[in-house]
């Protein structure tokens, strides 16, 4: 009779656990020592509030977790999301103020801005691509100099003035909450969330979107088109912080030149913390939200602790560090 040889089953260890997990581990502390030395942390205010800003940084993790999958990056993020801020700003006003910027623009439903907003974002995250695809321009060179590019067009447009005074709806958009708890922009981020998910695992677009990221010179041979498939991600990613973009101005009530500015490295830090690879060909829309929820939470700690603005942006250059650090390990321990 032969011997039926069963699986040795993977030993537990504990060592591989910690450092693979090590950054929830030091949120989850932060997070119980916070509440239970400060007392109005666990409150429904401050969950709603954490759910108002991972929102925007959500949809904004989303658009940059496409480019990082397929071994790109895009720095341009914060800088298109802060245009379209400043874009939205400028179109929201209320009719009768004052101070409006454009004095005879017409009062337009807010849908209208929003389009405008998506239509700014798309294109420029267009250029982007194609910038990248056909002129075989390295994304971290290309994202680069449309960061720069665009911050002189949000300088020029809005004129380094801050720009607010918005109509009641628009505000509500951004301020208003479900019960009293649910933010709207959440329900929103909720909704792209679901999209997203669908997009990256039911359709093509993801199955090359992996492809690529897995190894493009394969997916290339296999029959994907890798250029217009990298045109198409980086123009989604310009579209979502266009809509980024919108609800930010919304949220804050106002927007000025400094609008989004280095949330692109708050994105890519959440996103690899949420098991986006640098090295390409993996990432999942529920865990870039888990990142993104982490990167929020501890900056919300660090702040409840009294740590300071200047202190807070050193421990977030070192998560972003460490967090690229143990991605890079996990890779090359599977190599």
């Amino acid at each position: 009779m032969a011997q039926v040889v069963t699986p040795s089953k993977k030993k537990f260890n504990l060592s591989e656990f910690l450092t693979q997990n090590s950054m929830y581990i030091v949120v989850i502390a932060m997070i119980l020592y916070t509440g239970l030395t400060q007392d109005n942390f666990f409150t429904i205010g401050n969950a709603s509030n954490i759910m108002a800003n991972t929102s925007v940084r959500f949809i904004i993790a989303l658009g940059v977790s496409g480019c990082l999958i397929i071994r790109g990056t895009d720095l341009s993020a914060g800088r298109i999301v802060g245009l379209t801020a400043i874009v939205t700003a400028t179109l929201v006003q209320q009719p009768d103020f004052v101070g409006k910027f454009f004095p005879d623009l017409p009062d337009f439903p807010i849908i209208v801005p929003l389009f405008v907003a998506l239509a700014v974002g798309g294109v420029l995250g267009l250029m982007n691509g194609i910038v990248i695809a056909f002129l075989k321009v390295p994304p971290f060179l290309a994202t680069l100099g449309a960061q720069i590019m665009i911050y002189g067009f949000v300088l020029i447009y809005s004129q380094s003035k801050p720009i607010g005074t918005f109509k009641p709806e628009f505000i509500q958009l951004g301020q208003g909450k479900i019960a009293g708890l649910i933010p709207y922009i959440a329900i929103i981020a909720a909704i792209v969330g679901i999209l997203m998910w669908i997009l990256y695992n039911k359709t093509r677009y993801g199955k090359y979107m992996y492809a690529i990221g897995g190894n493009e010179n394969a997916a290339e041979v296999s029959g994907v088109n890798v250029s217009f498939s990298k045109v198409k991600i980086f123009a989604l990613a310009g579209i979502l912080y266009g809509l980024a973009g919108y609800l930010l101005s919304a949220k804050t009530g106002s927007a000025g030149a400094g609008a989004g500015m280095g949330y692109e490295l708050d994105a890519i830090a959440s996103a690899t913390i949420g098991g986006v690879s640098t090295a390409g060909g993996q990432g999942t829309v529920p865990g870039i939200l888990l990142g993104v929820f982490v990167f929020e939470l501890l900056k919300v700690c660090l702040t409840y602790l009294g740590v300071t603005p200047d202190m807070t942006n050193v421990i977030q250059g070192i998560v972003i560090i460490v967090a690229v650090a143990l991605d890079i390990r996990k890779t090359m321990v599977k190599k």
